[in-house]
C-alpha cells in the first residue's frame, strides 16, 4: 500500500491510497461491509457509486462461513466478487463489546461465539494469520479497544498491551510475506481520553514506521468534546507522509470536524444501520421516514439527489416499506444513505482541491442544521 498527499489546503489533505487493486481518493469514507457484504447493496451499486474499498470484520468472517472456506474460494475479493479493496478489521472492537463472553490476558482473547455459544480465542498472531488468509489490501491488529468510561490506570494498561500486541503482529506480519503481496497492517493508537497516554502510544507505534495510523477508540461512547480535544492534541505528532484514519466515526458533522483536522480515512456503521432504522441523511440534516407527516408525501426523499431511491421512489411509499418490513425499503433507505456519504467524500475532495475546504464545511454544517421539511 502507498500513501501520497496531492493538496493541503490548511490541515485538510488530498491524497490517494494505492493498493494492488485500486486506487482509493482520500479523504475517504469506507462502507462497512461486515460479513463480505454492505448490507442490501450490490457490488455494482457500490462501484456506481465511487466505492473503491470496503470494511470486512474478522470477528464475523471467522464464525461464517470461516476463514479456511475463504481461502479455499480464492480470499475475500473472489468469494465476494468485490474488485476494489478490502479492509479487514481485527474484530477487536466486537470481542470488547461483548464483556461478558470473553477474557483477555496479556496473550489474547478467549470469547464465546455470540451465535452458539461456542470457545474461541485470538491471539495477535492469530488475527494476522486470518486476515492474511483472507487476502485483504490492508488488515489491523488486534488492539483493546477501552471502553467509555475508564479510569487512568485501566486505560494505561490495555494502552501497553496494544503496543506488544502490534510488535508480535508486525513480525508475523512480515515473516509471512504480507509486505510482499502488497498487503498492509497499520497500528492503531489507543489511550482512552488521555493525552499523555495518546502521545506515548503514537510514539511507540511510529517505531515501526507502517505506511499509516489508525486511531482507535474514538467512536466508544465517550463525548464528542473530548474525542475533538484528543484529536487536536494528537494529530500535530503525526507524521505528514502517513495515512491518518480514525476508526468508527461517524456522522456528516463527526466526518467534516475531522478533515478539517486533517484525518484522511473513515469508517462506520452508521449509514446502513440508520437505514434500518428509518433515519435518511439529506442536505438539511437528518429525515425521520416514518413520520406520520411523510405518509402521503408524493416527492422524492430529497429532490437533488441522483440515486436510485430518490430518482424513482417517493417518500411516501419508501416509508410504507420501511412501515410494514419490505426487503425494498430497506434497501432503498441504505442506497440512499451509502450514497449520500459516498458523495459527500467526493464533494469533499473537490473543495479541498479548489482550497475552499472551510467554506464549504461552514455552508454544509449550516444546512444540516435546518429543517427537512426545507428539502
Amino acid at each position: 500500500m502507498k500513501y501520497d498527499i496531492i493538496v493541503s489546503s490548511g490541515k485538510t489533505r488530498l491524497g490517494e491510497i494505492a493498493t494492488t487493486r485500486s486506487e482509493i481518493p482520500t479523504p475517504v469514507f469506507v462502507p462497512v461491509g461486515t460479513r463480505g457484504t454492505v448490507k442490501t447493496l450490490s457490488n455494482e451499486e457500490l462501484e456506481s457509486f465511487g466505492a473503491r474499498i470496503i470494511l470486512g470484520n474478522t470477528y464475523h468472517l471467522y464464525l461464517r462461513p470461516g476463514h479456511q472456506i475463504i481461502e479455499k474460494l480464492g480470499g475475500l475479493h473472489k468469494f465476494t466478487g468485490w474488485k476494489g479493496s478490502f479492509l479487514t478489521d481485527s474484530g477487536g472492537y466486537q470481542l470488547f463489546s461483548l464483556k461478558a463472553l470473553n477474557k483477555i490476558d496479556d496473550k489474547g482473547v478467549d470469547f464465546q461465539s455470540h451465535i452458539d455459544g461456542s470457545q474461541h480465542r485470538f491471539t495477535p498472531i492469530d488475527v494476522i494469520d486470518i486476515q492474511l488468509s483472507m487476502g485483504a489490501d490492508i488488515i489491523m491488529p488486534l488492539d483493546v479497544c477501552t471502553p467509555y468510561p475508564v479510569d487512568e490506570k485501566t486505560s494505561k494498561k490495555d494502552m501497553e498491551r496494544t503496543i506488544a500486541w502490534f510488535g508480535i503482529s508486525n513480525t508475523r506480519f512480515i515473516e509471512k510475506g504480507g509486505p510482499e503481496r502488497g498487503q498492509a497492517l497499520l497500528p492503531i493508537v489507543q489511550g482512552a481520553t488521555y493525552i499523555d497516554q495518546r502521545l506515548y502510544c503514537l510514539e511507540k507505534l511510529l517505531e515501526y514506521d507502517a505506511p499509516g495510523i489508525a486511531i482507535g477508540g474514538l467512536s466508544v461512547g465517550e463525548p464528542k468534546e473530548d474525542r475533538i480535544r484528543v484529536l487536536e492534541n494528537i494529530l500535530p505528532h503525526f507524521p505528514e507522509e502517513k495515512l491518518r484514519y480514525l476508526m468508527g466515526v461517524g456522522t456528516p458533522e463527526d466526518i467534516l470536524e475531522a478533515v478539517e483536522m486533517g484525518i484522511d480515512m473513515f469508517d462506520c456503521v452508521i449509514p446502513t444501520r440508520n437505514a434500518r432504522n428509518g433515519t435518511l441523511f439529506t442536505r438539511f440534516g437528518k429525515m425521520i421516514i416514518k413520520a406520520a407527516r411523510y405518509a402521503e408525501d408524493q416527492g422524492p426523499v430529497d429532490p437533488e439527489c441522483p440515486c436510485p431511491a430518490c430518482r424513482g421512489y417517493s417518500r411516501a411509499f419508501i416509508r410504507h416499506l420501511l412501515s410494514v418490513g419490505e426487503i425494498l425499503g430497506l434497501r432503498l433507505a441504505s442506497l440512499h444513505n451509502v450514497y449520500f456519504y459516498l458523495n459527500l467524500m467526493e464533494r469533499i475532495r473537490e473543495a479541498i482541491e479548489r482550497d475552499e475546504f472551510a467554506q464549504f464545511k461552514a455552508r454544509l454544517m449550516a444546512d444540516l442544521g435546518k429543517s427537512n421539511d426545507s428539502v
